[in-house]
């Protein structure tokens, strides 16, 4: 990520996150706002300008001490060998540990004070009280709560913590200068950009995350001087728009068939057409694959049932987030309601972000909830939550002796927008975890690429087939991972003498 960045000269800053030094401060309600002992109900205030200072109040403090002395003894002993020889036997121990561990019994397991050498894989736990989990829950590890994760194996919340996931996240601004305004870039000012047979799509704006998106699709590379967009294009035929894949089936000859329905949002011009390909990279989120499309004559010897199930099965957490624009006046005002609040209410996160002045509004998060957090909100439309959660987050302030000021009037509530991942039929999920036992299932697809791909000449590359699901950089190593073995399929010639004997192979249960 950081590489494609400085490529395509992304402007980035570090992400607003609770608890963090990016933001001006946190508030904390748990318990109706009797965590922290005072006689009335309080939202505790997280000042950390430093990115060093611990939570307020005693209770606070001794769960923020536990996890961090838990994540900064596996960081410290991970970093003096990641990367050596010594590191896979190392990962292969911390698997054996874990991998069958829920993270909410990571919480609880008794903390070791030493790590040794004998016992490389073997961490401990976090040595929490009930009570102390239940306030963990909430506040999590330093990027809002982390308590919809506790059912999932605790080597995914080990792997985003000690490999840096969750504590340098990255807000990317798009390919913009000092004021936002996009820089001089490819179709920018097109009025229309089409595909191989001439439909129109949304031309390239160059703000935000997708402008990474846009990036690969439209800016030249050095190598051929053109972009992926223009060498498709010169083509005429394969970069489809408004496209949406119904079934793959292999042919005889080796080649798969890709069936599709061409223009799918218009339903009175929908066309059912295909096409052959040598090879082809499935991205999509695996429970599509099976409710979405149809595979027809992929044998074992191309598409083990072991495979199959494990993208079946894998488990994909619901999320929803609720967005409303935020009057200028609250970021730049404000003094009494923190910048983010973390809450154990049905709305959890709140987040607020001031945009540049190109803007006329800020925005809030005014609900970020994850699993079972989420779930308990899909009964309600979007009109009914984003009232809720107007009304639930104006309850706390003024409940908090200590604020006592409604946040409703600086939001835009007509103007809220509900994100639910488990209802969008392109997602079905909004990232893909693993259950305590079934981290090998997760690692027996990212294999899947080198042991089956070269007969079955189908690729898997995403988060899908990923153990950091969630995040950009495990997409870009399945991409990286399914061009690898395309080029060594059709005996490419690789750079630098690469073979792939050099190419680490992942390890399933021995």
């Amino acid at each position: 990520m950081a590489y494609y960045a400085k490529e395509f000269d992304l402007s980035i800053s570090d992400f607003p996150n609770p608890g963090s030094q990016w933001v001006t401060s946190t508030g904390i309600y748990l318990r109706e706002g009797s965590v922290g002992g005072g006689p009335t109900p309080q939202m505790l205030i997280w000042t950390n300008e430093d990115g060093l200072t611990p939570p307020p109040g005693e209770e606070l403090q001794k769960v923020y001490a536990k996890w961090k002395a838990f994540a900064d003894r596996m960081t410290r002993h991970v970093a003096e060998v990641y990367a050596s020889q010594q590191w896979e036997a190392m990962w292969a121990a911390i698997v054996e540990k874990y991998e069958s561990i829920s993270f909410r019994d990571l919480v609880s397991m008794p903390a070791v004070e030493t790590w040794h050498e004998s016992s490389p894989g073997n961490f401990g736990g976090m040595g929490m009280t009930t009570e102390e989990s239940a306030v963990f829950y909430s506040i999590g590890i330093g990027d809002g709560s982390w308590g919809a994760f506790y059912d999932v194996c605790s080597l995914y919340p080990l792997r985003t913590a000690i490999f840096g996931f969750s504590s340098q996240l990255q807000l990317i601004h798009g390919r913009v200068d000092s004021s936002g305004e996009p820089i001089d870039s490819p179709c920018l000012h097109s009025e229309a950009v089409f595909d191989s047979k001439g439909l129109d799509f949304d031309r390239p704006r160059y703000i935000g995350l997708a402008t990474l998106d846009e990036c690969l699709l439209f800016m030249k590379t050095e190598e051929t001087g053109k972009s992926f967009y223009e060498h498709s294009i010169e083509r005429s035929t394969g970069f489809l728009t408004d496209s949406s894949v119904t079934k793959l089936k292999k042919l005889d000859n080796q080649k798969t068939r890709v069936y599709f329905n061409w223009k799918s949002s218009r339903p009175e011009q929908t066309q059912e057409l295909f096409d052959d390909f040598d090879s082809v990279i499935m991205t999509l989120p695996s429970w599509l694959i099976e409710t979405r499309i149809k595979l027809e004559n992929f044998n074992q010897e191309m598409l083990p049932f072991d495979t199959i199930n494990a993208y079946k099965t894998a488990h994909w957490e619901t999320s929803c987030k609720v967005y409303a624009p935020l009057k200028k006046s609250f970021l730049s005002k404000n003094t009494k309601i923190p910048q983010a609040i973390v809450t154990d209410s049905f709305i959890h996160d709140i987040y607020t972000y001031r945009y540049n002045e190109n803007y006329s509004y800020d925005c809030i998060l005014l609900s970020y909830t994850w699993e079972d957090d989420a779930t308990k909100l899909a009964s309600f439309t979007d009109k009914e939550l984003v009232t809720k959660c107007a009304k639930e987050l104006d309850r706390i302030l003024m409940n908090s002796a200590n604020i006592q000021e409604k946040i409703s009037p600086y939001i835009g509530i007509d103007q809220a927008v509900v994100q639910r991942w488990m209802t969008d039929k392109n997602a079905l999920g909004c990232a893909k975890l693993y259950r305590p036992g079934t981290y090998y299932d997760a690692v027996g697809l990212m294999k899947y690429n080198r042991d089956f791909s070269h007969i079955s000449g189908l690729y898997f590359s995403g988060e899908s087939f990923s153990v950091d699901a969630g995040w950009t950089e495990p997409c870009f190593r399945g991409a990286v991972d399914a061009v690898i073995h395309i080029c060594n399929k059709t005996e490419a010639t690789f750079n630098g003498g690469f073979s792939m004997s050099d190419y680490p192979e992942y390890k399933l249960r021995s």
